[in-house]
């Protein structure tokens, strides 16, 4: 998942959930999560086109995968929720029911690794989660903050 603080994707949606303190563990909250911050994420895909050497498939997530537990308790910290109400497997289901979404985003266990972009070099901006969740949460704040011109 591409972190970014635009409005309709995943960051947006997920911050919602902490925001209201609906971001607690689903279905016990020990799956993993890769994610990457956009700042990243296009500082990764110039860093491959500038490299001839770097050919075949190449991971982009930041190369700290985290449990969704953690992932939701650092994204509610960073909003100054510091608790989230945990969710079933049940729960997951009809909330991506009413979301249009499939629950695979939330239930599947996904810890991806950047082998290959950090044996080339590629240092990562925002590698650590909470920091990451910060700087997003700090630019959606300014995003919504009145006379803004993107809120």
């Amino acid at each position: 998942m591409v972190m970014t603080p635009d409005r309709g994707v995943v960051f947006d949606v997920l911050s919602r959930m902490a925001r209201l303190g609906l971001g607690g563990p689903v279905a016990g909250g020990g799956q993993y999560v890769s994610w990457n911050h956009e700042d990243d994420f296009t500082a990764a895909v110039r860093f491959i086109i500038d490299r001839d050497a770097l050919t075949g498939p190449v991971s982009l997530a930041s190369p700290g995968p985290v449990r969704q537990r953690d992932f939701m308790r650092e994204l509610g910290a960073a909003w100054g929720v510091p608790v989230g109400l945990p969710a079933t497997r049940w729960m997951a289901e009809l909330g991506a029911l009413a979301i249009r979404t499939d629950t695979e985003l939330l239930l599947k266990s996904r810890r991806v690794v950047p082998g290959k972009l950090t044996a080339a070099g590629f240092e990562f901006r925002h590698g650590t989660r909470p920091e990451a969740a910060r700087d997003l949460v700090r630019r959606a704040r300014a995003r919504d903050a009145p006379g803004s011109r993107r809120g």
